[in-house]
């Protein structure tokens, strides 16, 4: 967690003023253990939040205008509240903006002013969810702040729609859900057709989660990510001629995909469906062998999950490819894949807590000469959602 005292240091650097009235929320990033490319096809996601992730400075002013800095970007603009539009140049800051935005789209008008320093823990372009980190801390302090309901669920389905709407990035619900619903110690199973949720504790005994950065960065809109989501549709259209009222590949069970696949012509497209159905599965089969504690077979479904989404979606790369296939060879891994959208980001491996120190060494160096990149990894801690700081 950040030092608090140097960020309002750091707050009144920029924006002046006196420390009186400077509130603190935190928003964390996310890690997805299993489940991925479901989410926006109506399946079942096990996201976990992160102990680190956004930490935001807020406090009023007496205009109607939004001052926005951080502490990773050197970019920073005050902007009118009633005249926010989305602008390129304004980079990171859209985020914040597109909350600010669609809120006022919700009937939500913000009363005051304010200034806001973010302070981003988050890799950027990791795959760890820092957009999503910054529109969920901005949305639930300014709610605090204007004395509005919190209501997390809406908290997150307001921050997609913002990424989905005002940044065009055309993300399912799984980011925003866990950075606004996390609990330490408990991973999420969301079902994201309906958003029922369960909070499962994750109890890893001697085995940590290990994150490792590819360094590669990714670029959401410019990825292929919107064309997978094209040839999903593409799938539930020709499996309609067999399922009426289907709607989104999640409401299939893999009985009835088998059964129906036959329909699917193109043969990319059913490679897609097939890897969504699949991981569905997975996803449910993850949740029985964690209730038996059998983390062997986690591992086992983890690497399962990785290899589906290099072969079939296609969304791995070498980067990836190569950081996995290094994670499983040193003893004591049960289990290593890619997590986030893909094409770059970061892997999640589940590590015996003996082991980590040699797989940080091995992993790097064989990653390293594979592939001219040098990794970051991070053991984590599962951590609670959106909150405000004492």
């Amino acid at each position: 967690m950040a030092d608090i005292s140097l960020l309002k240091e750091k707050f009144l650097e920029q924006f002046a003023g006196e420390a009186d009235g400077v509130h603190v929320f935190h928003a964390p990033g996310r890690v997805n253990l299993i489940g991925e490319h479901t989410d926006y096809n109506g399946g079942y996601v096990f996201p976990a939040a992160l102990t680190f992730g956004t930490t935001l400075l807020i406090r009023k002013r007496d205009d109607r205008k939004l001052g926005l800095a951080s502490t990773n970007f050197p970019a920073a603009q005050a902007f009118a509240i009633d005249e926010i539009a989305y602008d390129e140049r304004d980079d990171w800051m859209n985020y914040p903006k597109g909350i600010v935005y669609t809120l006022k789209q919700q009937g939500i008008e913000l009363q005051n002013g304010y200034d806001l320093l973010y302070h981003g823990e988050i890799p950027n372009g990791s795959g760890l969810s820092s957009s999503a980190s910054i529109e969920v801390v901005t949305e639930f302090a300014l709610l605090t702040l204007e004395k509005r309901e919190i209501d997390k669920v809406k908290i997150a389905l307001l921050a997609q729609k913002s990424e989905n709407e005002f940044n065009g990035v055309n993300c399912g619900i799984m980011d925003q859900f866990a950075v606004a619903n996390g609990k330490k110690d408990h991973a999420i199973l969301l079902m994201c057709d309906t958003l029922d949720y369960d909070l499962v504790p994750f109890e890893s005994g001697s085995y940590k989660l290990v994150i490792g950065n590819t360094n590669k960065r990714r670029g959401l809109v410019d990825s292929a990510y919107n064309e997978r989501r094209r040839q999903c549709e593409q799938a539930v259209a020709d499996l309609r001629a067999e399922h009426d009222n289907l709607t989104l590949l999640g409401q299939l069970s893999l009985e009835q995909f088998e059964a129906s696949k036959h329909l699917i012509q193109d043969e990319v497209v059913l490679k897609r469906a097939r890897h969504v159905v699949e991981e569905i599965d997975r996803v449910l089969q993850s949740m029985e062998a964690l209730r038996r504690n059998d983390l062997e077979r986690f591992g086992q479904l983890m690497n399962a999950s990785h290899d589906s989404l290099r072969d079939l979606y296609e969304v791995t790369g070498d980067e990836l490819d190569a950081m996995v296939d290094a994670a499983r060879k040193v003893a004591g891994v049960l289990g290593s894949r890619m997590t986030g959208a893909g094409f770059g980001g970061c892997t999640v491996s589940l590590v015996h807590e003996d082991s980590i120190e040699a797989f940080i060494g091995q992993v790097g160096s064989e990653y390293n000469e594979k592939t001219g990149l040098q990794a970051d990894f991070y053991v984590c801690s599962i951590g609670n959602g959106v909150e405000q700081l004492a």
